[in-house]
């Protein structure tokens, strides 16, 4: 049964008690996940380990899963020796250095007329072509840094990681088995349950009496219980003519984790 009938249903049931003149109307609503994901592999690849189990609560950013990655691994300290790699930058630096005195002792004997001008020229070319192979020479660490990030990237996505704070709902795969990225293998359900939200099936009458930002209170079923202040966030534009109710959405904190999502229950507005 979906959220909207499961909430029409108990509005036909409260419809049949009477509020009193005077008292403040409860409405029926339910307390849900502020989001729920499905974790999957963005690469194909063998699970190596899975960190969590179910009902865990997890950080934003710690580490779900782990996939095989040898290749991975060797590819990027390839990648990363050749990027600390300095020795060809050195030698281009030395053999400027050199053809650049060559060129100065070739400026003074020419104009001394010691040496022809063509010697001259081509001391000045042998510098020229020094300076060249050093830029390149540059160019290449760079390239071969950029070569090394892109590595640490592609590592990277052999460590599955929590997108936000919450909980482990289900394991669904187990180390050794394959991680595809097919919407069908999810390897794991998360939920996040700080903050909560609350949805609200409202009468139209009501409709433009509700503000966002306005305060209400939350009393969830049994054996849960409880009163809690919220605030609405959300008013639908959109009424549904075929039960004559709007959807409201207000946002319940649950830093300690003590109200779990899929309960129902009461709300009143102040």
């Amino acid at each position: 049964m979906s959220l909207r009938h499961c909430l029409l249903a108990c509005h036909a049931l409260a419809a049949q008690f009477a509020v009193a003149p005077g008292a403040a109307a409860d409405y029926d609503c339910m307390i849900e996940a502020r989001q729920n994901v499905e974790i999957r592999s963005p690469v194909e690849a063998v699970i190596e380990s899975v960190k969590v189990r179910r009902g865990d609560f997890v950080k934003r950013g710690q580490v779900l899963v782990t996939l095989q990655s040898g290749p991975e691994r060797a590819a990027l300290a390839l990648a990363r020796s050749r990027a600390e790699a300095t020795g060809e930058i050195r030698s281009a630096k030395t053999r400027v250095d050199i053809t650049l005195k060559k060129l100065q002792r070739a400026e003074e004997l020419s104009k001394k007329n010691f040496i022809s001008s063509n010697a001259r020229d081509e001391a000045q070319a042998e510098h020229q072509l020094a300076i060249e192979e050093l830029r390149r020479a540059i160019e290449n660490q760079k390239i071969a840094e950029l070569e090394a990030k892109r590595a640490a990237e592609v590592l990277a996505l052999r460590t599955i990681r929590s997108p936000f704070a919450g909980i482990v709902v289900e394991v669904l795969l187990k180390p050794g088995e394959f991680g595809a990225v097919t919407f069908k293998d999810p390897i794991m359900k998360l939920a996040e349950i700080d903050p909560l939200h609350v949805e609200v099936l409202l009468p139209v009458g009501l409709y433009g009496q509700i503000k966002p930002g306005q305060r209400a209170t939350v009393a969830p079923e049994a054996p849960i219980g409880g009163r809690y202040e919220t605030v609405v966030k959300i008013i639908d534009g959109v009424v549904d003519a075929a039960s004559g109710t709007f959807g409201v959405r207000l946002e319940l904190p649950n830093k300690k984790h003590t109200i779990p999502a899929g309960v129902r229950c009461r709300v009143q507005f102040q």
